[in-house]
């Protein structure tokens, strides 16, 4: 049994002109930069918003940030997203201040943080941390966990509160790498001064 294939041609112009084949070049390079960047963004970072003023000056309520979602290596000073539940059932956004095996100690008369007796520096802080909840220091973080606080201290529900209190690593959704700012578009590092 014979089969009849049809065989079919594309002509092509003897002469391309510059034009069309520098947009089917440059048409070709973008399809490739925009599969490259979705993949990025889809496997090694999410796009978070920030909503309200817990994080001010470092963040500001309307930010826009990339979180990496690898966080088995946190370190202290390191900005998270965190998803943990609590009473408000939404993420938040802090900073690491204590890791597992860290003392922490507030000294809420003159505002100063203390990790394993050492006074921290803190220059990313809107103002001393004068604010008290309810958890009782000296605190130890247990294995598995982290404390973590907002950068305006006096305004921020936090590990110092049970309402929030020590969080579970599991439940860290990321860390922040980069913040996109609202007005310009521009991209910069997010702040790793505590390091």
């Amino acid at each position: 049994m014979k089969r009849q294939i049809d065989v079919y041609y594309v002509l092509f112009p003897e002469k391309a002109s510059k034009f069309h084949i520098g947009i089917f070049e440059t048409v070709d390079s973008l399809k490739g930069a925009i599969i490259a960047v979705f993949i990025v963004f889809c496997l090694v970072f999410r796009a978070v918003g920030v909503s309200g003023t817990s994080m001010v000056p470092t963040l500001n309520d309307g930010d826009w940030l990339a979180i990496t979602g690898i966080t088995a290596d946190l370190r202290h000073g390191d900005i998270v997203v965190v998803t943990q539940p609590w009473n408000r059932n939404i993420p938040i956004i802090k900073r690491v201040i204590g890791l597992p095996g860290d003392t922490i100690f507030i000294d809420f008369e003159n505002g100063i943080v203390y990790r394993n007796g050492e006074m921290l520096s803190e220059p990313y802080i809107a103002e001393p941390t004068h604010k008290y909840y309810d958890v009782e220091f000296p605190l130890t973080v247990p294995e598995g966990k982290i404390f973590a606080m907002g950068d305006n201290r006096n305004d921020s529900l936090d590990s110092r509160s049970s309402q929030i209190g020590l969080i579970d690593e599991r439940y860290v959704l990321g860390r922040v790498f980069f913040r996109f700012f609202e007005d310009t578009g521009f991209l910069s590092r997010a702040d790793k001064e505590a390091e």
